[in-house]
């Protein structure tokens, strides 16, 4: 398969692009969703150039989510990418992809590793192998962790059993089930 944002020719798996339409995402390649889900080299995303102007909404939606990203201030060494907000600006959404797009979780909520709105009660899957500290083991990726609970003054964490232990886990490295 090819991936819909840098156009590699490599093995990819469904990516879930939030606040728009139920089931809508991408495929893309392990390295973009690394990416995506961790900090961004900005080297490997000139590859928007082409992609931005896809046919799919969900890939423009994502296109221009990551523009976003590689433009701030955390997009480089100097507070941002200029040839990302040059694309940026050129970048052209209908109305419906521009309210998609800009319909992000607002920060200070609980939010997994693809903007999914994590409450308490929820399952979520691990993305990523952590180390326990203390517990001398570690948890591994795709380790399903049932009925999570919120650390209600930070965001970034939540709590849940894993292995009979009870963790406290970051957000980025979780994915709603």
């Amino acid at each position: 398969m090819t991936c819909a944002l840098c156009s590699a020719d490599a093995a990819t798996r469904f990516f879930a692009v939030s606040g728009g339409p139920d089931d809508a995402g991408v495929e893309i390649c392990a390295t973009c969703q690394g990416q995506i889900e961790g900090d961004l080299e900005p080297n490997h995303w000139r590859c928007l150039a082409s992609s931005m102007w896809s046919q799919e909404a969900a890939v423009q939606v994502l296109a221009a989510r990551l523009l976003g990203r590689l433009s701030g201030p955390d997009g480089g060494q100097d507070g941002g990418q200029q040839w990302a907000r040059d694309l940026a600006d050129q970048l052209w959404l209908d109305d419906e992809a521009r309210a998609w797009a800009d319909n992000q979780p607002q920060s200070g909520g609980h939010v997994d590793s693809n903007g999914a709105v994590l409450v308490a009660g929820d399952n979520v899957v691990l993305i990523k192998d952590l180390p326990v500290k203390g517990a001398g083991f570690t948890a591994k990726r795709g380790t399903a962790v049932r009925g999570i609970s919120l650390v209600q003054d930070n965001p970034e964490h939540i709590e849940g059993r894993v292995e009979g232990q009870r963790i406290v886990i970051l957000t980025k490295f979780v994915k709603k089930k």
